[in-house]
């Protein structure tokens, strides 16, 4: 199960965005005309929460002072269980700025019923998947997935702690998250051997 070959198609393909793909998806989420698709676009990259637990965001649970976003974790077998996880400034003020985080938080209710996207799976995964277009990327990888997938491999590679890693992906298990520590150790080589 600990395999990094959950990381690759069976043709050997990555699953996983790259950070320049990153960037390059980011920088044409920025060129949106619709702020809540380059919200969704951004909490689904900057925070690795699967497409369902974004949709499931409400307002009230948008922390600006932490600078986290608490997710339902999905894939608890019937718990009910919460994950926060940090956020860059970037995110929070976008979220803030096209969602009116803080005035609906202090409106009765303190934005607990109100969704931060109104779309449902599809609408949302197409509105992803037409951003990777713009972006150029293309293939296994261009897909909410892949900006999961490419989270868990940048976070591997920055903080090395697994326990970490998974806990901001909401995985049951550690054997989970030990794919994108494999990985890292198998991208260290390569760039061992390039420098070579």
């Amino acid at each position: 199960m600990n395999s990094s070959k959950e990381l690759f198609t069976i043709e050997g393909k990555r699953k996983y965005l790259t950070q320049e793909e990153q960037a390059r998806f980011l920088a044409a989420a920025a060129q949106l005309d619709r702020g809540e698709v380059r919200t969704l676009c951004m909490s689904v990259a900057y925070t690795g929460c699967r497409i369902s637990e974004a949709l499931q965001l409400t307002v009230a649970r948008v922390d600006l002072s932490a600078k986290a976003l608490t997710f339902q974790t999905l894939k608890q077998r019937g718990k009910v269980k919460y994950r926060s996880v940090p956020a860059p400034d970037e995110l929070m003020e976008a979220l803030e700025l096209v969602h009116k985080v803080r005035k609906i938080q202090k409106s009765k209710g303190g934005g607990d019923a109100a969704l931060l996207w109104s779309w449902g799976r599809t609408q949302a995964t197409k509105h992803i998947c037409a951003v990777m277009t713009a972006a150029g990327i293309d293939g296994s990888h261009a897909s909410p997935k892949g900006l999961r997938h490419g989270f868990g491999v940048r976070m591997a590679q920055k903080t090395r702690n697994p326990r970490l890693i998974q806990k901001w992906l909401g995985h049951t298990s550690l054997d989970t998250t030990a794919i994108y520590m494999d990985l890292v150790g198998e991208e260290e080589r390569a760039e061992a051997i390039n420098a070579w």
